[in-house]
């Protein structure tokens, strides 16, 4: 049998991910969120995503790069040079996690069966990065978690579990 393909992403209403290689809002209870649904899995990712990081591989998680450099090699990452490689590479168990940016999950929506999806309730015009549009009929809602905003999330947010219908 072949490897779970599984999406993480937060996205604002319009399907915006970020702008300058960089996320667009910083949403406490998404980092919590994302860090307990990746944690002890192998997490893809293309090298700018990689870069984002304030302090280079996220513990606990195979941190896999998906770059065209053949003289890329930070610390504690699997590099490799297509999407194919990257799948073939994760050895941690259960789902391999895409983690972005917008190219990898581009490239790899027709594979994923689960979407972990933070949907952030706002607008940003200035993003110049997105997530692939994806046909609703093809995926059924398994978890819808809505939360407003607070003092440590400015904005509303939903969580939501998608699945592809077979």
């Amino acid at each position: 049998m072949g490897k779970q393909i599984s999406a993480i992403v937060a996205i604002a209403r319009d399907g915006a991910i970020g702008r300058n290689g960089d996320l667009l809002w910083h949403l406490s209870a998404d980092m919590k969120h994302f860090k307990s649904i990746t944690m002890g899995h192998s997490i893809v990712m293309g090298r700018t995503t990689f870069e984002s990081f304030p302090k280079g591989a996220l513990p606990g998680r195979q941190n896999i790069v998906v770059t065209r450099n053949a003289d890329y090699h930070p610390e504690n990452v699997t590099i490799a040079h297509s999407i194919a490689d990257a799948i073939d590479a994760a050895e941690m168990p259960g789902e391999v996690m895409i983690i972005g940016g917008a190219q990898i999950y581009a490239a790899t929506i027709d594979m994923v069966s689960t979407i972990y999806l933070t949907r952030v309730d706002a607008e940003f015009p200035d993003a110049d990065t997105f997530f692939p549009t994806i046909n609703p009929d093809e995926w059924e809602e398994c978890g819808v978690e809505h939360h407003e905003a607070d003092d440590r999330n400015p904005l509303p947010y939903t969580f939501l579990t998608l699945k592809r219908k077979r």
